[in-house]
């Protein structure tokens, strides 16, 4: 059978698997430049790069081992020698704004990088929902329409899944315009053309996210290893994979993709392609695959911080995300070597049928694994979308809201600006009078009902649950009775000892702050969940 691009479970069209063929190839033959005895430089140092501004900047490459290197960039001047392996690296002192500037590195031979600014470079990251271009959203066209702008520049690592890591990518920075930003993250566009609106400066966005992929993939494996929980699902993945031999697979496709080539300039009909003996050993949900192939290529490029949207793979092992998604955060500043770095993330949306009685939800267990992330971990934030979603589409195309909740993150904790930015947060309880009163935080000016249809109905608020100590959950009324506090009863639970708020995959819920920004999703008992022992 001839190769088929279909094989590799990501939803790929036959171009994308074409890219990821001519991306491999191109690795191999940056490994292969080492050999030749050129200094070479990576992806992410091309014309019209972004560099982070007050920061020390890693700058690197390869040569031949032993070899003299001479790198200059803004009146500085290092030197290096290639290790062993033919790898250098240099550190430059901070830089600050200023005119476009010029890489110069030396060796043998001579390299160029001409147009680099200082600026804002973040990290976009996740799976489809961070991977959706501006062409695939609501007003896309229009973005694109009017994207023309230098001082945004965009760059995509998007390499194969693979267990090593890998060296490079085959990708360049680009000036932003309706060509380079209509197949870019349309939440990472947004979220970068904001910044660049209120700070007025250069901004950078990398975007590595990888459709359907799951949280596993994008951490080290010997993270997982050390951890001493994973062992159900890295043995899971060791048995799928098993008989997958990725070095010999990237040498078959090289040798097929050069066969194509010779029988096309030849007039000759294409030679079918191989396949692989287990694509398994390729996807996007074994641990380590993305890390190594997606992260790795762009590591330890300086970056103010990440944005992040992803865990609808991940939602049937909710209880499981509620350390996996921390882990990964950790390893990934400690593996970049650049301190808690921003990490700032998009809670699920809602997303399928509206339910006529209160009860589980892994979507809502995977939202709340989410928000506790935030209590785990310093420099983190959540984006909450639960009025975004769409209950027919996995993929809800208003991106727009997105990337600017996201944007508010970075513009109040990074950037000093004081604007409301985080969605208020379940507090405390207490019971009274045969009701429960809710206390909030983070409530700005105050919670409001933002679909009321009379004055009357003003402080009625829907998508409240309570329930007894029979654990049994009834549709709760619900009055906003304070700015910060919430009053909840229902006529069928005379003593209520539990509520919660939008707990289902597509909740009815209204509850938002003056600005708009929605009330997390919460829940006030702790028992336990459906997904409480998936593990794999």
């Amino acid at each position: 059978m001839g190769f088929n691009p279909m094989i590799v479970p990501t939803k790929i069209t036959v171009v994308r698997a074409f890219v990821m063929v001519f991306m491999v190839v191109a690795m191999m033959a940056a490994a292969g430049s080492v050999v030749r005895a050129d200094v070479t430089l990576p992806a992410m140092f091309t014309d019209h790069a972004v560099l982070q501004r007050d920061m020390r900047v890693p700058v690197w490459g390869w040569a031949s081992p032993g070899e003299e290197v001479h790198v200059a960039l803004a009146g500085q001047t290092l030197k290096t020698k290639a290790d062993d392996h033919g790898k250098w690296q240099v550190t430059l002192e901070p830089l600050a704004l200023g005119k476009p500037l010029r890489l110069v590195v030396e060796g043998k031979n001579r390299l160029e990088v001409n147009d680099i600014v200082v600026g804002e470079v973040w990290l976009c990251s996740g799976q489809s929902n961070m991977e959706l271009a501006v062409s695939a959203v609501t007003n896309g066209d229009l973005a694109i329409a009017g994207s023309e702008n230098n001082q945004i520049r965009l760059i995509r690592s998007k390499g194969p899944a693979c267990q090593r890591p890998a060296k490079d990518f085959a990708g360049e920075w680009q000036l932003c315009s309706p060509g380079s930003v209509a197949g870019f993250s349309a939440v990472g566009y947004f979220f970068g053309r904001e910044l660049n609106e209120q700070l007025d400066v250069p901004i950078g966005l990398i975007d590595n996210s990888w459709g359907g992929s799951a949280c596993e993939a994008w951490v080290r494996r010997e993270r997982l290893e050390e951890a001493n929980v994973y062992s159900d699902l890295l043995k899971k993945w060791d048995k799928l994979a098993q008989g997958f031999d990725e070095e010999a697979w990237n040498s078959t496709l090289a040798t097929w993709l050069r066969e194509v080539a010779e029988a096309r300039s030849g007039g000759k009909p294409v030679p079918p392609g191989p396949k692989p003996a287990n694509h398994q050993g390729m996807s996007h949900h074994r641990p380590a695959n993305l890390y190594n192939g997606r992260l790795a290529p762009v590591m330890p490029y300086a970056i103010r911080g990440a944005i992040w949207y992803q865990g609808e793979t991940n939602a049937g092992r909710a209880y499981q995300y509620r350390e996996l998604f921390p882990l990964m955060i950790e390893s990934w500043r400690k593996e970049w070597n650049q301190g808690d770095f921003p990490f700032y993330w998009v809670q699920l949306a809602d997303f399928r049928a509206e339910q006529a009685a209160p009860g589980e939800s892994t979507w809502a267990e995977l939202r709340e694994a989410q928000t506790w992330t935030q209590d785990k971990l310093p420099n983190t934030g959540e984006a909450v979308i639960i009025d975004l979603g769409e209950s027919a589409d996995i993929h809800p195309r208003k991106k727009l809201d997105v990337g600017l909740r996201l944007a508010r993150w970075a513009l109040a904790r990074d950037y000093g600006k004081t604007i409301e930015h985080e969605s208020p947060r379940y507090e405390s309880m207490r019971q009274k009078d045969g009701k429960i009163v809710l206390k909030f935080q983070h409530v700005g000016r105050g919670l409001q009902v933002v679909d009321a249809k009379d004055p009357a109905a003003q402080k009625s608020a829907a998508g409240f649950a309570i329930a007894g100590a029979d654990h049994q959950w009834h549709w709760a009324k619900a009055n906003i009775t304070k700015r910060d506090e919430i009053e909840v009863w229902s006529d069928d639970v005379k003593e209520p000892v539990a509520v919660r708020y939008a707990w289902a995959e597509n909740p009815v819920c209204n509850v938002f702050t003056e600005s708009f920004l929605p009330l997390t999703p919460f829940r006030t008992d702790d028992w336990p969940g459906i997904t409480v022992n998936a593990n794999q």
